[in-house]
């Protein structure tokens, strides 16, 4: 268990699938890990979009991730910048 909220949050969320209406989905994976250069929060991470067939349409994980500030305050902040993500694709997808 980590001390920092935000990390907690996503592991808490980690293996669910979020209904997004229309046959969209997202998907929250997380595990905790040995911190590393590459992952110093120890966290690793991945937020998925899915059409109604399974083909993912968005994704957030390590391996583009936006570097941490030194709190790793981060998390919070991802898991909102995702939704928001989330909420355009399927704004566009909706007006077309």
């Amino acid at each position: 268990m980590t001390d920092t909220p935000g990390l907690q949050a996503l592991l808490d969320l980690a293996g669910s699938i979020i209904d997004q209406g229309d046959g969209y989905w997202v998907k929250l994976e997380a595990l905790s890990v040995l911190p590393t250069k590459a992952i110093p929060h120890g966290i690793r991470y991945a937020l998925t979009l899915h059409e109604p067939y399974g083909k993912r349409i968005l994704g957030y994980d390590n391996a583009h991730a936006v570097k941490p500030p030194k709190k790793y305050k981060f998390a919070g902040q991802r898991l909102s910048d995702f939704f928001a993500e989330v909420d355009l694709v399927l704004a566009q997808i909706k007006s077309k």
